[in-house]
């Protein structure tokens, strides 16, 4: 049984399997996917995750040697994604999942608080994230971790707009 104090975050190893963390993310973005939205971890190739962990800092969740989390964080004004994202005073993390099974659990709790300390000490005075305005469930958990919307945005390759939150650190 997985608990709270068994799990760890640390960052990502060259050893670790990419083929494991696609498989992951597939499964934790599945039921989005299957309400229609299109997300990129919802079925990316293991050389698009290899490619997006190579463009920040990717932690993990790991318990009994099992990745069953991930965050992949970009320090305060090195995302190339325009807009609120790339201010320099903003930090974000995208590529955030949890197995599962073991969702509602702390984990992502875990993980998000990480990324929030991390950013803190990189100099950030914001953290910022999106995802589908369609996914309501996941813009209230945002909320309720105090990020606040800030614009939309129309990526390419998803099929829904995406609500940009952020959080003053």
């Amino acid at each position: 049984m997985t608990t709270l104090t068994t799990v760890k975050i640390r960052q990502w190893r060259p050893t670790d399997s990419v083929a494991m963390l696609t498989e992951m993310l597939h499964r934790a973005y599945r039921p989005l996917a299957e309400a229609g939205m299109r997300f990129v971890a919802s079925h990316q190739t293991e050389e698009v995750t290899v490619k997006r962990i190579n463009s920040g800092t990717c932690f993990v969740a790991e318990c009994d040697d099992s990745i069953i989390g991930t965050i992949l964080y970009h320090r305060p004004g090195t995302s190339k994604d325009g807009g609120w994202h790339s201010k320099p005073f903003v930090a974000c993390f995208e590529q955030f999942a949890v197995e599962p099974s073991l969702q509602k659990q702390g984990i992502g709790n875990m993980l998000m608080a990480h990324v929030e300390k991390l950013a803190q000490a990189d100099g950030a005075s914001e953290i910022s994230m999106d995802t589908s305005e369609r996914a309501a469930h996941l813009v209230a958990y945002y909320a309720r971790r105090g990020y606040r919307f800030v614009e939309y945005v129309q990526w390419p390759g998803v099929n829904y707009r995406s609500v940009v939150m952020s959080k003053a650190l």
